[in-house]
């Protein structure tokens, strides 16, 4: 069984009593609720020992969720440097709403991944605009949210290798909301709805996003090259 690793910083939900309302078990403990009725599962949080991120837990992980927001700068540059090796090696990574901005994705893409944002509770439509995709197996056209965060064009990221989902929000701004990349041996999967004050991973079609990327993100048996200096195969 695939074994899924949830990582938040846990930080909103000790603070901000409307984020404590909406996710009384924190972000991640929702997260693994879900994800638990398919997969194995376990969380990790920023005050933990190394981020709750040891070498053991990274190497029994096959997909690394990641939520931040507030304290990226906090996250080690050892720790972002063994989940990037990880990812190369195999490790799938799905990376959810401002996580963007997060040192692991940044480092990932090679960009500063800013974007517009808005905060005005307004509803969010979720377009499937590729829909033979294994992520958007059985979430139909669209997902429509009663509230989400805005997040706008221009988001500075690489071209995605597929685009999934793009969002459109009523004050005319569009989104690339569901980004897939492949680097190194593993997979990386980009996916827009969850602000910290709406309850959009309680929406199924959300909850069934998430679980579809998992199982895309899951590592394959394909060897990992090996580099560095190299004998002839051949005599020269």
């Amino acid at each position: 069984m695939i074994q899924v690793t949830v990582w938040n910083e846990f930080r909103h939900e000790k603070t901000n009593e409307t984020v404590q309302e909406v996710y009384p078990d924190g972000i991640h403990g929702q997260l693994a609720k879900f994800i638990g009725e398919e997969f194995k599962v376990k969380t990790a949080t920023l005050d933990e020992e190394e981020h709750g991120l040891t070498e053991e837990v990274l190497a029994e992980t096959d997909v690394l969720i990641w939520w931040g927001h507030m304290a990226h700068d906090e996250v080690q540059d050892e720790i972002v440097n063994r989940v990037h090796q990880r990812v190369l090696e195999g490790m799938g990574l799905i990376v959810l709403h401002s996580g963007h901005f997060s040192k692991i994705f940044k480092k990932l893409m090679g960009t500063s991944c800013d974007l517009k944002w808005r905060e005005d509770g307004k509803h969010c439509r979720i377009w499937n605009v590729n829909p033979s995709h294994p992520i958007v197996e059985g979430v139909g056209e669209f997902i429509e949210l009663e509230q989400e965060e805005m997040y706008g064009e221009h988001f500075d990221i690489p071209a995605p290798d597929e685009l999934v989902m793009i969002s459109w929000f009523p004050g005319g701004e569009v989104f690339r909301s569901g980004c897939t990349y492949r680097r190194g041996n593993g997979k990386v999967f980009y996916f827009q709805p969850g602000h910290e004050t709406y309850p959009s991973y309680y929406n199924e079609q959300v909850q069934r996003v998430i679980k579809n990327g998992i199982r895309w993100c899951a590592p394959t048996e394909n060897t990992y090259p090996s580099y560095g200096h190299a004998q002839p195969r051949e005599e020269i």
